[in-house]
């Protein structure tokens, strides 16, 4: 069964969109993670059988609230950086054909996911590049470990060094068009153009 795990962090004031707190506020900045997790699993959760993997953990009372609005299963993320912990929520799900995203790139629609599983019969990763140098959804179902060491995690070389992770490796890899991801006060002027309803 084709498996979209989610990615979110706990909506804590201070702790969420930092780099938009200069613009939002704390609580602005956490007010509208809530939203961003709230719309990605508006759009994903009736079509996809849907995991929320939760950061630090799935305690935070927006979680459960989720759980149950979505009727989806909470899991915790677990390792020492992101790359270990995309790798450990892959891993979880193998063999079956799992996407992970986050929820903070509003401009993934439910088209390109299914692209995304549809594309993973023919290639065994699939990636989503995304504007500022990382990526917004990557696919598979096999583990790769390797392909998230070594990975200089909010860098803007990520996607590259991915990319070249998987030519060592000597896998098919498939590339969907380039998406933008909500963190900067940019971002977020052209979040509200385009999205209403943020």
């Amino acid at each position: 069964m084709n498996t979209l795990q989610i990615f979110s962090k706990a909506p804590i004031a201070g702790k969420v969109k930092t780099r938009l707190i200069p613009t939002l506020g704390e609580q602005g900045a956490a007010d509208l993670q809530q939203k961003l997790v709230k719309y990605c699993l508006q759009k994903f959760s009736q079509i996809f059988s849907v995991q929320l993997w939760c950061h630090p953990d799935e305690s935070h009372p927006f979680f459960y609230e989720c759980k149950t609005e979505f009727n989806l299963s909470l899991h915790r993320q677990q390792g020492s950086d992101l790359g270990e912990r995309m790798a450990n929520a892959l891993a979880s799900s193998v063999p079956n054909p799992t996407i992970l995203i986050g929820t903070d790139c509003p401009s993934l629609t439910v088209a390109l996911i299914q692209k995304a599983f549809t594309t993973l019969q023919q290639y065994q990763v699939v990636l989503g590049p995304a504007e500022d140098g990382g990526y917004v959804l990557i696919g598979m179902q096999q583990k790769l470990p390797e392909l998230f060491v070594d990975v200089p995690w909010g860098s803007p070389v990520v996607f590259k060094a991915t990319r070249s992770h998987l030519a060592n490796l000597e896998l098919k890899w498939y590339e969907l068009p380039i998406q933008w991801d909500v963190d900067r006060p940019e971002d977020f002027i052209r979040l509200k153009r385009i999205f209403k309803q943020f």
